[in-house]
């Protein structure tokens, strides 16, 4: 079982170092590309600096909070406009919230394509092995497929919409500066096309990275998110068998109560956390450092705009007594002042420095209970065992029987606002929300977002999404 302390990435380098953010190291556009490569420390750095860019308040917070509150977990009550377009199925193309997703996503895989590219050449840099070498670009392609990946499923239909023939998102292999791809006037490759390259990235990371690698990705992270996408494309026998892997692996382990949230990140139930800490986090970015507070209710000083919806507490009130309700949420007056539970999965509301839950192990029960179901195996332990453990955890009664319908019931309550239920609704073929009707069925133009006009207005070639402007 691995222990971690909760650690600045690579010390040593932020004493090299002097800047406002310690982690806020990748190269700017105006450094040239011979000095980042010049030493061990400017190396180690630049992916340091893409590990920064994945805590952009945009990238984790923003799409947790989107994705939730565009389902059926959230009664979003914000004053924001560009997220009430989201709320409300009606994101126009010059969305703010949407443009900064888009940029600082594709920021950061312009970071990570400079390491993946230009590293392989670099030699006679002292203290700089082979052994680094790999490691480093596996730990950029994972920072990339998961970046990739959140785009994809965001900006694209899922593969349900027409088996991944349906365009997904431009896929840019070559560095460029900051998030502009707009100059490669690409179009936009297909889903299949995408995931795809998610699958490869993350089978080269499996093989790159280490078993343990502190709070850096690991190889257990890469074949936990490649559970993920095979789950979202119906690969039950992959989605099982990797699952199963990182569950085998000894490496984690299921979690005996919930005090992982932010106060332990080094629990064992953790397998990809973005730890921020007060001067190291979402508040980085401009427009962003309100991300996660707006989970949290008003009177310590969250904004209270992203309660629990009814739906959802209906949900945990159907079984009394699930320690998932009971003590991951608290009561109090949302910013419209009605009375109602806010979530405490993200407790650090003074700071906004709560940690962004990316991967962990629930999860990878979770998924090879679902896949082992749709599959009709038991890779591992079947999955009415994988659900009877988990529900076992929350204090409730084990179940008889396990239908999908179950195992999707214990996803919601395991993963709410975490970023998973608008994925799980829709490749299920499920509305987003019971009570919104067309515009929130699987398939409509504004259940994805649309492509930024910052891309559609600089790049001819690429295609908007249908009902979009």
């Amino acid at each position: 079982m691995k222990t971690y302390k909760k650690i600045v990435f690579l010390f040593s380098f932020a004493l090299i170092f002097s800047c406002e953010n310690r982690l806020d190291v990748i190269p700017e556009d105006n450094v040239a590309s011979s000095t980042v490569f010049s030493s061990f420390a400017t190396i180690n750095g630049a992916v340091v600096g893409i590990y920064s860019k994945n805590q952009s308040g945009d990238l984790n917070g923003m799409a947790q909070l989107m994705s939730d509150f565009m389902s059926d977990n959230v009664n979003f009550v914000g004053s924001f406009p560009s997220l009430q377009e989201v709320d409300q199925f009606a994101t126009l193309a010059t969305n703010t919230s949407i443009d900064n997703i888009w940029l600082d996503g594709y920021e950061l895989i312009g970071a990570a394509n400079s390491i993946i590219v230009n590293l392989p050449e670099v030699t006679e840099v002292t203290g700089l092995t082979d052994e680094d070498k790999t490691r480093f670009i596996g730990e950029a392609k994972f920072l990339r497929a998961l970046t990739y990946f959140q785009l994809v499923n965001l900006f694209a239909q899922p593969y349900q919409f027409s088996t991944g023939s349906n365009l997904g998102v431009p896929l840019v292999t070559k560095p460029f500066e900051g998030g502009d791809i707009a100059e490669f006037q690409l179009e936009r490759s297909s889903v299949n096309e995408v995931h795809a390259f998610i699958e490869q990235d993350l089978l080269d990371a499996i093989a790159a990275l280490p078993e343990e690698n502190g709070l850096r990705a690991e190889a257990g992270a890469a074949r936990a998110l490649l559970a993920r996408l095979y789950l979202y494309r119906e690969n039950w026998a992959n989605a099982a068998n990797f699952a199963d892997q990182v569950i085998s692996s000894g490496n984690y382990a299921l979690a005996a109560n919930y005090d992982f949230y932010d106060a332990n990140p080094g629990s064992s139930e953790n397998i990809f956390v973005v730890v921020n800490t007060p001067t190291d986090g979402p508040q980085e970015n401009a427009g962003s450092d309100e991300t996660y507070v707006n989970f949290y209710n008003p009177s310590p000083g969250g904004r209270g705009d992203a309660p629990f919806s009814q739906d959802l507490i209906d949900a945990f009130a159907a079984e009394a007594g699930d320690r998932r309700f009971d003590e991951l949420s608290a009561a109090a007056s949302d910013a419209g002042g009605n009375d109602t539970f806010f979530t405490t999965k993200y407790p650090d509301v003074v700071n906004n420095a709560s940690d962004g839950m990316v991967l962990r192990m629930t999860e990878m029960y979770l998924i090879r209970a679902e896949a082992n179901f749709q599959d009709g195996t038991a890779v591992g332990d079947s999955p009415l065992n994988d659900i009877n453990l988990l529900r076992t955890r929350a204090g409730l009664t084990a179940l008889t029987t396990v239908d999908l319908d179950a195992i999707l019931l214990e996803r919601r309550k395991e993963l709410c606002f975490e970023g998973h239920r608008r994925m799980d609704l829709l490749r299920n073929n499920l509305n987003l929300r019971p009570d919104n009707g067309a515009v929130s069925a699987p398939g409509a133009n504004k259940v994805i977002f649309p492509i930024v006009e910052d891309e559609t207005t600089n790049n001819p070639n690429i295609t908007q999404n249908p009902g979009n402007f």
